[in-house]
């Protein structure tokens, strides 16, 4: 049956709300957008959100487990032009719009479904799999929205989402275990000599510095890469990313300023007026040239 536009505008109308009311970074760096591409990471933001829910709402770990494989079955239905929700209406007419392969939208479930499954990874290449399927996929599936010419923009697409995934590892490692997960690779806190028996005792102590630091420096070494992104995009493209990327790496300058305090119960995060804030600048920024960018 066909889509009328009063049902396809509810169901951005819909994803937006979501995203207003769910993101705590990514609404301000989406504004800077055209209002047609702001629409579409809404829908991509929405569906996020969705995996993420479906998860948590679930009681049980077979629950869960099947509310991911429903999704793998809204996300066919929607390609196959049968949405089953307005979210997937939204998504549907974005994928075709700019044309957002399906692949990475199922990594995404995948990526959520890992959380599941695996609590530990024994090193940075198997927490770089799990990076690359729940941030690294989210920012490939933009770029299309974005739009880019050159492929290489895909690899610094990649790194910028790595980035900011590590910067959640660093700052939320407090509460992942609370939850009973551990993303600091094991051969590295076995190698800068922190333990998980001191990470469940709340230790602040040198190795602790010293592994989240090299964490850090990782992050830093993928942001420098990611933000090599900006001149492959158009100027009204460029600020989203470039505001994202610049919010979270002021998340790790806070952390790394408070000495990697990141074991008491206050969260380390910026205010709403100073993620505007940056936003701003990176919306200002975009428009001035930048060598090999598109208008």
């Amino acid at each position: 049956m066909a889509t009328s536009s009063a049902e396809l505008e509810f169901a951005y109308a819909d994803c937006r709300n979501i995203t207003r009311r769910e993101a705590k970074n990514f609404y301000y760096a989406v504004v800077t957008l055209p209002p047609d591409k702001r629409k579409a990471v809404y829908a991509a933001y929405a569906f996020c959100r969705q995996c993420d829910d479906s998860v948590d709402e679930a009681a049980s770990p077979e629950a869960k487990l099947s509310a991911l494989t429903d999704l793998q079955v809204n996300l066919a239905l929607a390609y196959e032009g049968r949405p089953a929700t307005p979210v997937f209406l939204a998504l549907a007419d974005t994928a075709d719009r700019y044309d957002i392969p399906q692949e990475y939208f199922s990594e995404i479930i995948r990526g959520v479904e890992s959380d599941l499954v695996k609590t530990r990874y024994q090193d940075f290449d198997e927490l770089r799999e799990y990076c690359y399927r729940v941030a690294s996929v989210v920012g490939l599936v933009c770029l299309q929205i974005f739009e880019y010419r050159d492929p290489a923009a895909r690899d610094y697409a990649v790194d910028l989402g790595l980035a900011m995934q590590l910067t959640n590892i660093v700052r939320d490692v407090r509460e992942d275990w609370s939850m009973g997960r551990v993303y600091l690779p094991q051969d590295e806190m076995a190698r800068f000599g922190y333990t998980e028996e001191q990470l469940g005792a709340g230790i602040h102590n040198d190795a602790f510095v010293e592994l989240l630091r090299f964490q850090g420096q990782r992050a830093r070494s993928y942001f420098r890469s990611g933000f090599r992104l900006l001149p492959y995009l158009s100027r009204r493209s460029r600020a989203c990313p470039a505001a994202l990327g610049a919010i979270y790496s002021r998340v790790l300058d806070r952390i790394e300023a408070s000495g990697y305090d990141v074991l008491g119960e206050q969260r380390i995060a910026l205010s709403g007026s100073e993620k505007a804030r940056i936003a701003a600048r990176a919306w200002m920024a975009s428009m001035l040239s930048l060598p090999g960018s598109s208008s």
